[in-house]
């Protein structure tokens, strides 16, 4: 089964189709759709584990990014995405549901190249780019052509 199987079986689990319409349209058996829905916490009656996706959504225990199911920690703060991966791809795609206060933006001018620049959350930071540090770093007058 491909990875794009996959998530056309849990895309239309979703929407409530059965284990026989899912196959039928993808061109796989009905077992075999039943046995990736079981494992992957999609079984039972189509309707019901939309309805339940909804709920496990809203109570924290799918990946907001791929929707695995996530086993749920008795302590501390509770998970968003079931991996690091996860959780990098969902906030390259959703940057702009970053809050970002005014008050954490800091204009300075680098230091190599005398240009401006502005920078989130960071009070300290004295180059506008990593080349420009490593060309103020290692490089000199003496090694210019």
């Amino acid at each position: 089964m491909t990875d794009y199987e996959r998530q056309e079986i849990y895309k239309l689990r979703k929407e409530g189709l059965g284990y026989k319409a899912i196959g039928t349209m993808l061109g796989l058996t009905r077992d075999t759709v039943r046995s990736f829905c079981r494992r992957n916490n999609l079984g039972g009656n189509g309707k019901i584990v939309s309805l339940n996706i909804e709920v496990m959504k809203d109570k924290k225990l799918l990946c907001l990014n791929c929707g695995k199911f996530m086993k749920v920690k008795n302590k501390g703060r509770p998970r968003k995405y079931c991996s690091d991966k996860c959780r990098r791809t969902w906030w390259k795609e959703n940057q702009d549901k970053t809050v970002q206060r005014e008050a954490s933006t800091y204009k300075h001018t680098c230091l190599y190249c005398g240009e401006e620049f502005s920078v989130y959350g960071n009070k300290k930071r004295k180059f506008c780019s990593h080349d420009c540090y490593i060309k103020y770093r290692f490089w000199s007058e003496e090694n210019e052509i």
